[in-house]
């Protein structure tokens, strides 16, 4: 189980490379393991629909436990809203025998957030938290009650999966709710496709960010009280959070 980092070939750890020039088969959803390659024509290449993760996770233990080299791809880091969770799920509740005796590795990678983060300066440089806004295996209200709490606590958050087509209402939803505990000023910063060719990272603010400047393949940050961005030669800006917090006042 690999994670490739957010698509970069630089930016992909060496061992994944080592196991994917390694393995007989590879098994990923398409995108990724088109980002993945290139492959050797001896390489069996088993890509399917995203929304196939279960089934992707059953095929490598079943082949794993063949005696087949087996490598499971993921984008970012696999157990940072990826597919490594799918693959302990199917290990869990396996009745084939043979697959707990496969020599199951999982390889990190670069997570969206860290990528992003990188890009900008370091907006993750105090405490934070990741939330996935899909309800597609949670309810809405829970994603709610967690982003009410991680704005109460003054966490930067990060926040995967921010919209799609069938679900285009929702980050506005969420900036609202953040509205609500953050300063207008508050820097957010918006990465999209980083590390790959497309890739488009900008700074702006709680009160200025919209919905339509977003989607499915863009990560997002909200700072907490604390951070802070300032001009950069480029035209652009840095933005960062102090390692530092004030204390807070003796009664």
């Amino acid at each position: 189980m690999i994670g490739l980092g957010p698509g970069a070939a630089e930016l992909m750890a060496p061992a994944v490379r080592e196991e994917l020039d390694r393995a007989q088969d590879i098994v990923g959803y398409t995108t990724y393991v088109e980002m993945a390659g290139p492959f050797r024509p001896d390489q069996r290449i088993l890509d399917s629909d995203n929304r196939r993760e279960m089934d992707r996770a059953r095929l490598a233990f079943e082949l794993a436990a063949q005696g087949r080299r087996v490598v499971v791809v993921s984008s970012g880091d696999p157990g940072v809203f990826a597919m490594a969770t799918a693959v302990m799920e199917a290990l869990d509740g396996a009745s084939d025998p043979s697959w707990r005796t496969v020599d199951l590795a999982i390889l990190p990678g670069i997570s969206a957030a860290q990528a992003t983060a990188a890009r900008i300066g370091a907006p993750l440089g105090h405490d934070f938290c990741t939330i996935s806004l899909s309800d597609n295996l949670k309810p809405w209200s829970q994603i709610l009650l967690r982003l009410e709490h991680a704005a109460l606590a003054d966490f930067v958050i990060a926040l995967y999966n921010p919209l799609s087509k069938a679900r285009p209402w929702q980050l506005g939803e969420a900036l609202e709710l953040l509205r609500r505990h953050r300063a207008p000023e508050t820097p957010v910063v918006l990465g999209r496709d980083v590390g790959r060719p497309d890739e488009r990272v900008i700074a702006t603010t709680l009160a200025e960010v919209r919905p339509e400047q977003v989607d499915m393949r863009t990560l997002v940050i909200v700072g907490s009280s604390l951070t802070r961005q300032f001009p950069r030669s480029d035209g652009g800006a840095w933005v960062y959070t102090p390692r530092w917090y004030p204390e807070a006042p003796r009664g």
